[in-house]
């Protein structure tokens, strides 16, 4: 993309394409799996916080984290490669893509939809479904706190993963499991390839302390130096 925007070239080559192809679909479904993790995180601390430590130790939170990314690695995406492509070669997509790539293909995508399809429950269902069932035992659990302040704590510890979750699955389901669009596809491709990555570190830092004090300070800062910039405004007026 870098290099693109640099000297203008937007061509592709094949095995390029198939690439980029392929490290997309390893990052989303490491996404996915890294998602469903921190849902079960999250589920502990709420749920079950006496066991939390017992439950989510060290080795837990190391073997959880390559297990995320291991699965990703296995994605297959050799159906892709079976396909004939002998039709016009502009991707009508910000990248290599399998449902603008299909739109290349002179061969009957039948087979090839139904797998992608087939490969994208294997891969995404399951961590999916581990998100949906934490969020459910979660909110069961808030709504039985008895106070206004603790259901509002316990939810404010989850809030910034349900965010990302929302955006995330809402975009992944939008462009993949509902009827095609081209417009809406690139917009939803925007929000779960570029979104999360972009403001992960803001929502997720914003509950730090030290970075809320940090943020303080600053904006302390560029209040002092606002009031003085006016008051020598003031003096060489006078």
């Amino acid at each position: 993309m870098l290099f693109s925007f640099i000297t203008g070239n937007r061509n592709i080559t094949f095995s390029g394409c198939f690439t980029q192809l392929y490290l997309f679909g390893f990052l989303v479904t490491t996404e996915t799996c890294l998602l469903s993790v921190m849902s079960y995180d999250r589920y502990l601390a709420i749920c079950q916080p006496l066991h939390y430590h017992l439950y989510m130790n060290k080795e837990v939170r190391i073997s959880l984290a390559i297990g995320s990314w291991v699965g990703g690695i296995s994605i297959i995406m050799t159906a892709m490669l079976q396909l004939k492509y002998c039709g016009p070669n502009e991707i009508d997509h910000y990248f290599c893509d399998s449902v603008p790539l299909k739109e290349l293909s002179c061969s009957d995508t039948y087979l090839v939809e139904h797998a992608n399809l087939i490969l994208l429950f294997i891969y995404t269902m399951p961590p999916f479904l581990i998100t949906l069932a934490s969020y459910i035992y979660i909110i069961i659990a808030i709504l039985r706190i008895p106070s206004t302040t603790g259901r509002k704590k316990a939810f404010s510890t989850c809030s910034s993963h349900l965010t990302v979750v929302s955006i995330y699955y809402g975009s992944l389901i939008t462009v993949y499991l509902l009827p095609p669009s081209t417009s809406i596809n690139k917009v939803c491709s925007l929000l779960y390839t570029i979104l999360p990555p972009f403001v992960n570190p803001l929502i997720y830092s914003l509950r730090n302390k030290d970075v809320k004090k940090a943020l303080r300070r600053v904006k302390n800062k560029i209040a002092i130096f606002n009031l003085v910039q006016n008051i020598i405004l003031l003096y060489s007026y006078y």
